[in-house]
């Protein structure tokens, strides 16, 4: 490992193995040795875990919590809506509280931030705290999401980084599956739907405290003046230009729609075909759980493949079948459906996460490419939610609302064919 009482001559650290790590940025004589690397990924997991959570754990009760506030169709799905809007306007301000504070810094804040956010809903019964504090927790996801494929990059060798990126979409997944899952069992334990979306802030607070002593440790070596020389200028210059950007910007807004748009209507679709909140909570359990494992093998896949089109083009058609299958037949195979939704979503989503390492020449470069393909593709994505609440209302079913996402996945298809593996990179 990196010793950190000699200089850093920008040339890249080893591990105790020898073999090169990612180009480090320069940093003091005096600065700390890193943690291992088994440890830096371990406390990456425990804040991906929180990723997801203040999403996936509010569509089971939607209902519940529509009917207890008055809420329509619409305005209910603004509480997925919202966290996925703030993570389109704010990943561009992630770069340049890295340069101004140091990366790992600056996701000790985002983790507070989820905390903050989470712990509010214990008064969720105001509905300007639920939104409030939903907001809180949508930045903090904002930033930290967008950063972390910069840590990946600066603190991991090449080999690596798909491995550690399936580890941390596992943690996102697994913290999704397990919220979706627990939700409604959790309101009927603890008394409330407030009490439910309010006790995720023990695992808030879990990755909170694992961050802490790392930013001690890590944060001097992720400053940004870093390895290419870019000040705080380029820190905030977003690549708008660069039409490798704007590819990998289409690729995850349709993505992320189909996505967010599923997290949030599944459970009620199966609500409306007569299920019991818990069953179709369970059900969203499996299209979350079933991600883990896409979400995993797509990334250490891609660690053996040039051309990444051999991964995204076939899990991009499991997504589009199964939300055909929810349109056209609900209940014949419905674990089926929501299983095959959620290994090509899962994969989609990690392989996307992967692109913004790969084609990105510098940790920098990363963190700028993935704040302008989040401004893009999470502010599109944001309206899915809404929208399908929308055209929820006004047909009285939720039938059609899988055709639209069917159609999502055919154009994230269309962009994946154009991902080739010599496009110019972002640098």
């Amino acid at each position: 490992m990196h010793d950190a009482q000699s200089p850093d001559t920008g040339r890249g650290v080893t591990d105790g193995s020898g073999r090169h790590l990612a180009r480090r940025p320069r940093v003091p004589a005096t600065v700390r040795a890193l943690p291992a690397v088994w440890v830096m990924a371990a406390v990456l997991v425990a804040v991906a875990t929180n990723l997801r959570i203040a999403i996936t754990s509010v569509p089971p009760l939607l209902d519940v919590i529509s009917a207890d506030l008055g809420l329509s169709h619409a305005a209910a799905g603004a509480l997925t809506t919202l966290p996925v809007l703030c993570m389109g306007l704010f990943a561009p301000a992630a770069s340049p509280l890295a340069h101004r504070f140091g990366a790992v810094a600056t996701v000790l804040a985002a983790a507070v931030a989820v905390l903050l956010g989470t712990l509010s809903r214990f008064e969720g019964q105001h509905v300007a705290v639920l939104y409030l504090g939903t907001f809180v927790a949508g930045v903090g996801i904002a930033v930290g999401g967008t950063l972390l494929p910069r840590l990946v990059k600066t603190f991991f060798p090449p080999e690596r980084v798909g491995l550690v990126t399936g580890l941390y979409m596992l943690a996102m997944m697994a913290g999704a599956a397990g919220s979706s899952a627990a939700s409604v069992p959790l309101a009927d334990l603890l008394g409330s739907w407030q009490a439910s979306l309010g006790s995720w802030s023990l695992l808030a607070l879990l990755g909170a405290l694992a961050w802490a002593p790392f930013t001690l440790r890590a944060n001097p070596h992720s400053l940004s003046g870093g390895d290419d020389g870019s000040g705080a200028d380029a820190a905030a210059r977003l690549p708008w230009r660069h039409a490798t950007a704007w590819l990998l910007a289409g690729y995850l807004a349709m993505q992320s729609w189909a996505f967010y748009s599923t997290v949030t209507w599944l459970a009620p679709t199966y609500v409306e075909h007569g299920w019991s909140p818990a069953s179709a909570g369970y059900l969203a359990a499996a299209f979350s759980g079933s991600q883990i494992v896409s979400g995993l093998l797509g990334p250490v896949l891609s660690d053996r493949v040039r051309d990444l089109r051999v991964l995204l083009v076939p899990f991009a058609v499991i997504g589009i079948g199964g939300s055909l299958g929810v349109w056209l037949a609900p209940e014949a195979a419905p674990w089926v459906w929501a299983t095959v939704i959620g290994l090509g979503q899962g994969a989609a989503f990690a392989l996307g996460l992967v692109m913004l390492v790969r084609y990105a020449a510098t940790p920098q470069a990363s963190g700028r490419l993935s704040g302008m393909v989040f401004l893009c593709s999470y502010t599109v994505a944001s309206v899915g939610p809404l929208a399908m609440g929308v055209l929820r209302d006004a047909t009285g079913s939720l039938s059609l609302v899988w055709a639209v996402l069917a159609g999502a996945g055919i154009l994230q298809l269309l962009v994946a064919v154009a991902l080739r593996p010599d496009l110019r990179r972002v640098s």
